[in-house]
């Protein structure tokens, strides 16, 4: 493995166990055992490895989120969309945990991300209309299925926030497993309930119950 790809690596896995601002660019040459001028070489700062994983990351939701062409979407799509997005969140979990500050931190990062929505929520709302083509979701109109589009996009990228801020007392680190994680599918398929075909209903219902969350605890 090429040394670029070796930092890009290290610094994942880096930034997802201890948190991107507890990491250095001293800290991932050493996880390496390589200088930190190599390190340098290869990218000028911890901003711009961060950018690089950020593009990255991109690449991957934008193969998640392909719609195949020539046919109506089944079940079974939707459900690997979902899992896909999560997955997706859960490898680059660090990103998520710090969003806010990491876009503040770079202008490049803001611009990008921005762009990143758009294009989400635009490949969001094809996919709702290839389960309206397979006769699994039903909207009334353009506003429903932007609406539905947003707060999808919404609840998966806070899901994350969400989780960090409910569990902050559950152990020193607040620490969020894969499994907490993917229970965000649960509040998606909920949120959805209301546009499900009657012939479907049943089925989401249950696969919803899946990823069903434990209650969060409402008590100071």
């Amino acid at each position: 493995m090429k040394t670029r790809d070796r930092i890009i690596q290290a610094s994942l896995a880096l930034f997802n166990e201890r948190g991107e601002r507890n990491v250095t660019t001293n800290h991932i040459a050493a996880h390496l055992k390589i200088s930190p001028g190599n390190l340098y070489y290869h990218f000028r700062n911890k901003t711009d490895i961060i950018y690089s994983l950020f593009l990255s990351y991109k690449g991957l939701v934008d193969q998640y989120l392909s719609v195949p062409e020539g046919r109506a979407l089944k079940m079974e799509d939707k459900m690997g969309y979902l899992e896909a997005v999560f997955d997706g969140l859960w490898y680059y979990r660090f990103f998520h945990r710090d969003l806010e500050y990491l876009l503040d931190s770079d202008p490049r990062l803001r611009k990008d991300y921005r762009s990143f929505t758009l294009q989400c929520l635009g490949a969001i709302k094809a996919i709702v209309r290839g389960l309206e083509a397979g006769s699994i979701l039903h909207m009334r109109s353009e506003d429903e299925r932007e609406a539905v589009a947003l707060n999808t996009w919404l609840v998966v990228t806070n899901w994350m926030a969400f989780l960090k801020t409910a569990h902050a007392d559950d152990d020193e680190n607040g620490d969020i497993d894969r499994q907490q994680l993917k229970q965000g599918i649960y509040q998606v398929l909920t949120m959805e309930m209301p546009y499900v075909e009657p012939a479907y209903q049943e089925t989401v219902r249950l696969l919803r119950e899946q990823y069903r969350p434990a209650p969060v605890s409402m008590q100071a």
